[in-house]
């Protein structure tokens, strides 16, 4: 099979790279990037390119190619210049770290997210929610992967709490360290020419399963502290690595925070409990926390609903209005700025007369 498809070359990307051909350019797929280099996958091998000043200069950071990205490139003896971005299928994306509500690009072209979670005191309802909604909100389907279930007397009980949840994916109990585990799982999920994504906090295991997967270690393991029993942070970039059995993942540092964006700024909060119920409510513009007839508030009364799911759906809706609120007066500051900036352009050229 050629070198593009086994990476995940589609017609999708045939159709947007077919009025490029007269350019004399050619596709490659970003599979890390290390300060201004990218290394990429092209038909003939492994390349590294840098972007053009044309492309720096036409874009916002966000829309800069990133791993997973496929790009057009004109080569240059032994390395190339990325001229374009073909455009994604998705992007996955998240409230960058810090105070300012500002979006970040983690990677594109993804069909999976591999969500993991450590089954010691990494195990996080709330948080595991975060990350299920935004991957949901940015078109990708979750997958959720409860590691170190070794470590617990009984792991069903933690798969339970994750599946009453309601997000209707599936939640895989395993161990990194046990390779018939290991080998259960993939089989099913893994697919190949399929794209996947590792997400989760430092010290779940991310690295130990990339390596059991691909039978070596591109990444280095994390001693586990004896302080806390936690493993400790090892991966620093996101590389996009090619399986044994034909599927891509692309790893990713642990990450603190996984803010919510609003990707989908008219849909709001997705949950399918709650979107079930809300058809049900006396007013199409329910908000689900005071209006008389609410069928959401009603369920959580009569314990059709549980709290915790109505409660974190709640704290997920103020995190996410607050992150369009404040982009929403980004906007309109810029705006600002530049009337006023044409003003005084303007103005300077009117006085030279």
């Amino acid at each position: 099979m050629p070198t593009l498809q086994l990476y995940g070359w589609n017609e999708h990307f045939m159709h947007h790279f077919e009025t490029n051909i007269s350019q004399h350019l050619e596709p490659a797929r970003v599979l890390s990037i290390q300060g201004f280099k990218h290394l990429l996958i092209t038909e003939t091998g492994a390349l590294e390119g840098q972007l053009s000043g044309a492309l720096i200069n036409s874009r916002e950071p966000e829309a800069y190619p990133k791993t997973g990205d496929w790009v057009l490139v004109k080569r240059y003896e032994e390395e190339c210049i990325i001229i374009d971005t073909l455009p994604r299928i998705n992007e996955l994306s998240r409230k960058a770290p810090g105070t300012q509500s500002t979006r970040q690009v983690l990677a594109a072209n993804i069909d999976t997210a591999l969500i993991v979670q450590g089954l010691d005191h990494n195990y996080n309802l709330m948080r595991l929610q975060r990350y299920l909604q935004q991957v949901i909100q940015c078109n990708i389907q979750p997958v959720v992967i409860l590691n170190k279930s070794d470590l617990v007397p009984d792991p069903e009980t933690y798969r339970q709490a994750v599946m009453e949840l309601g997000y209707n994916c599936p939640v895989v109990l395993t161990s990194a360290l046990d390779q018939a585990q290991q080998a259960a799982w993939t089989s099913q999920y893994l697919l190949p020419r399929h794209t996947y994504i590792l997400l989760g906090s430092s010290g779940v295991g991310k690295s130990t399963m990339l390596n059991s997967l691909l039978g070596y270690k591109l990444q280095e393991e994390g001693a586990t502290s004896t302080a806390n029993n936690k493993g400790k942070h090892t991966t620093t970039a996101r590389h996009l690595v090619l399986l044994p059995n034909g599927s891509m993942i692309i790893d990713t540092p642990g990450m603190r925070e996984f803010g919510l964006t609003g990707e989908n700024e008219s849909a709001g909060i997705y949950h399918p409990l709650i979107d079930e119920l809300a058809p049900k409510c006396r007013f199409a513009d329910c908000t689900h926390q005071h209006e008389p007839g609410c069928a959401i508030v009603a369920a959580v009364q009569n314990g059709t609903l549980p709290e915790t799911v109505y409660r974190s759906y709640l704290k997920l809706l103020r995190e996410q209005d607050h992150f369009l609120t404040s982009k929403a007066d980004k906007r309109r500051n810029e705006k600002h700025f530049t009337k006023m900036a044409r003003q005084i352009f303007k103005h300077r050229k009117d006085s030279k007369y």
